[in-house]
């Protein structure tokens, strides 16, 4: 019966909060669902309950074991709430089904994984995280970059004007320096001068578009409407490895994970919503705006129940911000 599959293997019969009172055992481990739904950060997952106490002492086991039901948080529509990366969590639920540490090529979230794994107390995969970040050899340890994006090999190159012209055949006078190259050790464009580290810049060039979809009311109420502008999601298009430098933790990879620093993408959007904001971001990054564009669309709002005179619009923009 899928009702004794659920309580297997839990103490306690799965375990009852004190004022569940004695006797009640049972009813405390056949409490929760057998597929439970989990609102992560705002990202959903769906899976067993015998996958999330499937480590014992742990955060989830105290929950799904030792806790009713009704003294977890929930969101609106009854999923258990969690406050936590819903990004990253998808690898916390990876390791709870088979107890194996399996992180793409070019992760860049080892840190942070290890922080999220510490908060649900897994002490084991905490370890493993933290023995592959210190590893100097390690095949998780994410290439290097040069500053053109592109991935060079785990040896660093020289430093830049270090190369010294080889000696002619038969020795004689020592090597000159010799003039800068302008290509790197991978192939790829050295640092123009505007990209030096001794110009301050130190930073790509490149470009990111930033997107978004908004609506606004036009009508008699149009000057009471207290949601003017409202903007569902702020989208991010670009390189990826210039998309994390400039936004940070701000920024959402759910749509596109695992994507290659040097790689680019269209399906990142950023966890605020205030263009402002944004454009703040990018300037303090060393961007400026290049160009933008803006289509919209008009529909009467008795068809979106709204006043029989109002007038929506919804519009989509797109500032394109370069840095040279």
């Amino acid at each position: 019966m899928a009702l004794a599959d659920s309580a297997r293997g839990l103490p306690n019969g799965g375990g009852v909060s004190p004022a569940a009172g004695p006797g009640s055992g049972a009813a405390g481990s056949t409490a929760f669902p057998e597929i439970v739904e989990l609102n992560v950060g705002g990202q959903v997952y769906v899976t067993r309950r015998g996958t999330v106490v499937s480590v014992r002492d742990s955060l989830l086991w105290r929950m799904f074991s030792q806790q009713q039901p009704g003294e977890l948080p929930r969101d609106s529509k009854g999923r258990f709430f969690l406050d936590r990366d819903g990004f990253l969590f998808r690898y916390i639920l990876d390791y709870l089904r088979d107890l194996q540490l399996v992180l793409p090529d070019h992760f860049p979230e080892r840190s942070r994984l290890q922080r999220e794994a510490e908060y649900f107390q897994l002490p084991e995969l905490a370890r493993r995280l933290a023995q592959g970040r210190g590893a100097a050899g390690g095949g998780t340890r994410p290439a290097a970059l040069h500053r053109d994006g592109s991935l060079c090999p785990d040896e660093p190159p020289p430093p830049l004007g270090s190369l010294e012209a080889e000696s002619p055949e038969g020795g004689g006078a020592a090597s000159a320096p010799s003039p800068p190259s302008s290509r790197s050790p991978s192939g790829g464009p050295l640092l123009t001068p505007s990209q030096s580290l001794d110009g301050g810049a130190g930073r790509r060039s490149g470009y990111i578009t930033i997107g978004y979809r908004g609506s606004y009311t036009i009508g008699r109420e149009a000057q009471a409407d207290a949601k003017f502008r409202r903007v569902a999601r702020i989208t991010v298009c670009g390189k990826t490895a210039l998309a994390k430098e400039v936004f940070g933790e701000t920024l959402n990879e759910s749509r596109d994970p695992d994507r290659p620093p040097e790689r680019y993408t269209a399906r990142y959007y950023l966890k605020f919503n205030f263009l402002e904001q944004a454009f703040d971001r990018l300037s303090e990054a060393g961007f400026r705006m290049a160009a933008c564009s803006s289509t919209g669309t008009c529909a009467f709002a008795p068809e979106q129940g709204g006043p029989a005179d109002d007038k929506i619009w919804t519009s989509y923009t797109e500032y394109v911000f370069c840095r040279d």
